[in-house]
């Protein structure tokens, strides 16, 4: 498919995406004489990490005075809203592996404000009761089988590329429901004491929840430590010189993002959840908007 004809097949979506159940706006909260009113629309991929991000971020540019609205949309639907201009920003770009590949595609069309979270992880990992440490260590656990997350999924690829290096990999099965059944399958295999392997990535709760580890990765196919990036379309800074100062200006820590996606777990709503933290870390969302607005502190 061509590109413009996919990248009318996008805008397609995205207009049924705007009236459907996968989009939610917030509304605008006045926060000084410069509100705007102007919309910037955030797209993130469906993972609790990214919710996280695209949340707290977004409540953080409302209460400067824009209108956010929230997409999600799986891997390649966001790099392409991005390239077509049809969305503006993007706090969930996993790279230099996750999402290497379609990064490279697109990265010419995009802007990279760098990263909001360094030394993430991704790779497949075990219960720490699981006598195993290492990739190459995998035998006849776990019936042969890895749990992954969605199709198509950066995660989902990479563990496929790994499947294929790891000589004792090459006759396992890898599953690839959904990230939810993903992390149902990983609490019923901890509860009952049972092996499994999953794919994963850290930031996330799941390490905490059900007593995680990662797998060492001696072929280095997963990467060394990635960072999540915050990645715009082009011309955003000369459209929202502002908020694109914010966006470049936030960073967070691994500690931040877990309680986050902890108290998500746990049951609170996505919206509460990093509003709580907002109202805990004033100094650290100071620190992005410094120089953007004229008070002292984000309320």
């Amino acid at each position: 498919m061509k590109k413009k004809s996919f990248s009318l097949v996008i805008g397609v979506i995205l207009a049924i995406l705007f009236i459907g159940e996968a989009i939610y706006s917030f509304r605008n909260t006045e926060f000084s004489d410069r509100a705007t009113g102007e919309t910037i629309q955030l797209v993130h991929i469906p993972y609790d990490t990214d919710m996280a991000a695209a949340n707290v971020i977004g409540i953080v540019l409302e209460d400067v005075g824009y209108n956010v609205r929230l997409i999600s949309v799986d891997n390649a639907i966001m790099y392409e809203s991005l390239a077509s201009g049809e969305s503006d920003a993007t706090p969930s770009a996993w790279l230099p592996v996750s999402q290497g590949t379609t990064y490279e595609a697109y990265k010419d069309d995009v802007v990279n404000l760098g990263p909001h979270l360094e030394g993430a992880e991704t790779g497949m990992a075990v219960p720490t009761y699981m006598d195993v440490d290492s990739i190459d260590e995998l035998d006849d656990h776990a019936n042969k089988t890895i749990v992954g997350i969605e199709p198509g999924a950066g995660m989902t690829v990479v563990t496929e590329e790994a499947m294929e290096v790891y000589d004792n990999l090459h006759d396992w099965t890898l599953e690839t429901p959904s990230t939810g059944a993903m992390l149902a399958s990983a609490e019923s295999a901890v509860r009952n004491q049972e092996e499994i392997v999953v794919s994963a990535w850290r930031p996330h709760w799941m390490f905490q929840e059900y007593g995680l580890k990662l797998l060492d990765d001696p072929e280095n196919v997963f990467g060394e430590a990635e960072g999540v990036y915050t990645l715009t379309r082009e011309g955003f800074a000369e459209d929202f010189p502002e908020a694109n100062q914010i966006l470049d200006n936030f960073y967070w820590e691994e500690e931040d993002m877990n309680s986050v996606t902890y108290a998500m777990e746990q049951g609170m709503d996505t919206r509460t959840a990093a509003q709580n933290w907002i109202d805990a870390n004033p100094e650290k969302v100071q620190s992005w908007v410094e120089g953007v607005v004229d008070t002292e502190t984000v309320e």
